[in-house]
């Protein structure tokens, strides 16, 4: 809203001239999102907690979280309206990524609310239920992928570190970019399992995506990375700033021990945008390394499910894996500040192959 109403001001002043900055405009982005989360958290949480909106723990779950009984959940409410907050007042809704963006998110985001709601306030301990969720994730991914198709976006894939290795993938990149959408979804979800574990990597995530998708949309660099120029895809900074504001300010409350908890609204509609991310800015397999937190988290639900389906033993002590940790030994914060820091080290990794190509 800034930059359509202010912009146009720069033939009057040239100080409105830094509108046209993303950078600038990203930037402000996320300190919007950061302080409205300070702003509505304290509000956000007193409410919740009037409505008993509170977390409701697995029975199956390890012993020491039943003390996390009664603690406020749906506090991802607060990551959405700080996030789509700040990219309507610094966004330029004249780009379509942006309003897939926001389609995608706010969508996911619906989807994990009717999940929370049936588990907390109907009492339905399954939710919606495994297959339903991951059915409606994947057609609002679907959907996605189509508009993208339909409108001559470039179907090829890059591979990190190889720089002549290029897939077209045609038609096929429909279901491809579907699953990439749902599956950072799903296991972004996965991982939030204990105080501030999921948030951590998230921020970390959105800093790295704020900073790929600025490149993929500038045509020089791009050209000089040797990475795909995406136009417009710049614009998608200021929603990944936005998201790192947003997941600062709500990490602020979710830190160890948590004041509130995301729920799926939240973490499903953080995947699903990092996703989108990862598709429009032409990094869809370099999300696994930016990303590895949570591929790892669900590929350890992965091998327990299969591994006692066809074998009738566990891989590990529990899954998601942050619980086999648990069930080791290790204190819940050790766990959380170790998964951050090696959330870190692949977000610096991923980041290198730019050069390393």
């Amino acid at each position: 809203m800034l930059y359509h109403f202010l912009f146009p001001l720069a033939e009057y002043h040239t100080i409105f001239n830094v509108f046209q900055y993303i950078t600038f405009r990203t930037i402000y982005a996320a300190l919007t999102a950061l302080v409205l989360s300070f702003v509505i958290g304290p509000y956000l949480i007193k409410k919740l907690k009037v409505m008993q909106v509170e977390e409701v723990i697995r029975k199956d779950g390890p012993p020491n979280h039943i003390t996390k009984e009664g603690t406020p959940t749906m506090g991802g409410t607060m990551i959405l309206v700080c996030v789509l907050v700040a990219v309507f007042l610094w966004g330029n809704f004249g780009n379509q990524y942006v309003w897939l963006l926001v389609f995608v998110t706010l969508g996911m985001g619906g989807i994990g609310f009717i999940d929370d709601y049936r588990k907390v306030m109907l009492k339905h301990p399954d939710g919606l239920g495994v297959a339903p969720k991951f059915i409606y994730q994947i057609l609002i991914a679907l959907v996605a992928a189509v508009v993208l198709y339909v409108s001559d976006f470039d179907t090829v894939v890059t591979v990190p570190f190889f720089k002549g290795v290029k897939i077209d993938m045609g038609i096929m990149y429909i279901p491809f970019a579907a699953l990439v959408i749902a599956g950072a979804s799903n296991a972004v979800n996965l991982t939030d399992g204990l105080d501030g574990l999921a948030i951590g990597p998230m921020t970390v995530a959105a800093a790295t995506f704020t900073l790929l998708a600025y490149l993929a949309g500038h045509v020089k660099i791009a050209d000089y990375l040797q990475i795909m120029f995406v136009p417009g895809a710049g614009e998608l900074a200021i929603f990944a700033g936005a998201m790192v504001g947003a997941s600062l300010g709500f990490l602020w409350f979710n830190t160890y021990p948590a004041q509130v908890f995301m729920g799926d609204i939240g973490a499903l509609a953080l995947g699903g945008g990092l996703g989108t991310l990862a598709v429009i800015t032409k990094n869809e397999i370099l999300l696994v390394i930016v990303g590895g937190i949570f591929v790892v988290e669900a590929l350890s639900v992965i091998f327990q499910v299969t591994s006692f389906k066809f074998r009738g033993k566990r891989v590990f002590a529990m899954a998601p894996i942050h619980h086999h940790f648990e069930l080791k030994g290790w204190p819940e914060p050790r766990i959380i500040v170790r998964f951050w820091i090696i959330a870190i080290i692949l977000s610096l990794v991923a980041i290198s192959t730019l050069k390393l190509r």
